[in-house]
């Protein structure tokens, strides 16, 4: 994260259905990182979560992660500055495991929970009868379907996808992600918000896995029939990829890193969708190696192992 785009964060205009007042339900690596970003572009954040080690926990990851960017940002400059930086963002941001209260005067909530429809449907029901009619919904879903996400309620034009990427204070990009019912009023509040947390936006209808995963879920499940089929060690099937194509990481590398059980839960869920596509079919390796337990860099091993 730069300077400018933290600067450029400050400096956005306010219009008249400017949000100011976000919501941020689940503080796991994507919520945390929402509400970090928002409270860092002057936002007041409510960060929820379902108890209290949990959301100290997520706090204390805040923190930690605040303490980085500020490093950056103000190496040249006194200790101060980056102290100051890291209370003034801490200080928007407040946490609560009251879901009902937290949403009663929000501009914007967007839900960052484990991706399983029902318990979407069920918190979304939930926020349907409790926020105020101004509150606009959002979901950092990666894999499903956002129409079908909001069908539960009854403000889908007032309902969008804001799909984040991981690590979200670093990752520059944001799918704001437009159902039928949509309105434009709200899809330009999303684009503004988007833009005044630093982010650069770019637009997609209801598809699965929208951009980005619909051709990054499919090419790392390719490269492992790939490894299947023995044509290619799955080391070097990483530096082919690394050094032929510019990539910064291999395909096996990047499943490691977010991890294999979360590969096979989209493939799963796009499988059962459209079961006669072989694009979408899950990999028996993979599978595999998330019933070892092995997840990736979370569990000390994927396809490589690592050291703590």
């Amino acid at each position: 994260m730069s300077f400018s785009v933290l600067k450029r964060s400050f400096s956005t205009t306010v219009g008249k259905n400017a949000i100011k007042n976000v919501v941020v339900i689940g503080g796991g690596l994507m919520g945390s990182g929402i509400a970090q970003v928002t409270a860092q572009a002057g936002q007041n954040v409510t960060l929820v979560e379902v108890n209290g080690d949990i959301l100290k926990k997520a706090e204390s990851n805040i923190g930690v992660s605040l303490g980085r960017v500020a490093k950056k940002l103000f190496k040249d400059k006194p200790a101060s500055e980056a102290e100051k930086f890291v209370n003034d963002t801490k200080s928007r941001i407040k946490g609560t495991t009251d879901v009902k209260s937290a949403v009663t005067d929000a501009d914007l909530v967007v839900e960052a929970i484990i991706e399983n429809i029902d318990i979407k449907h069920k918190l979304f029901k939930t926020l349907d009868e409790t926020a105020p009619a101004k509150t606009l919904f959002a979901s950092n879903t990666s894999s499903l379907s956002i129409g079908e996400i909001a069908s539960v309620t009854n403000r889908k034009d007032r309902f969008g996808g804001l799909h984040f990427f991981n690590p979200v204070p670093m990752m520059r990009l944001l799918e704001v992600i437009r159902i039928p019912e949509t309105s434009d009023e709200t899809y330009k509040s999303f684009m503004e918000w988007g833009k005044a947390i630093g982010k650069t936006c770019v637009t997609c209808k209801d598809t699965p896995g929208f951009i980005v995963n619909r051709l990054l879920v499919p090419y790392m499940a390719e490269a492992v029939r790939l490894y299947e089929r023995g044509d290619a060690s799955f080391e070097d099937i990483d530096i082919a990829m690394k050094l032929g194509a510019g990539y910064p990481m291999g395909p096996f590398e990047l499943q490691d890193y977010t991890g294999l059980d979360l590969g096979v839960h989209i493939m799963d869920g796009w499988e059962k969708k459209f079961p006669n596509d072989p694009l979408f079919k899950t990999s028996e390796t993979m599978k595999k190696l998330v019933k070892e337990g092995k997840f990736g860099r979370k569990s000390g091993e994927g396809f490589y192992k690592y050291t703590k």
